[in-house]
């Protein structure tokens, strides 16, 4: 059975068995975290990197304070456009 897979595949198998392995692990992600405990694993991760942040000054692992904004520009020109709209109102 080996001989008739390294003939198939040759040298590349280990190509394959990686291609196979991320696809499954991907999906096992996806699949994981919207159960409770990837919730709660991905909650202590989280918080583990803010404490690493935090506690050694690592600025690369934090998120600058407005960063959504770069991120999302399209729901920040829409609250913009809208507190700009209170502020007008808030005049009259």
């Amino acid at each position: 059975m080996r001989d008739m897979i390294n003939q198939m595949f040759g040298d590349t198998l280990w190509i394959w068995t990686a291609i196979v392995g991320a696809l499954l692990g991907a999906a096992f992600l996806a699949w994981f975290k919207d159960t409770n405990l990837g919730l709660w694993s991905y909650n202590k991760f989280n918080k583990s990197l803010e404490y690493l942040a935090t506690c050694f000054g690592w600025s690369w692992l934090q998120d600058p304070i407005n960063g959504w904004r770069v991120r999302y520009p399209d729901i920040t020109r829409k609250i913009d456009e809208l507190e700009s709209r209170i502020a007008e109102l808030e005049k009259k």
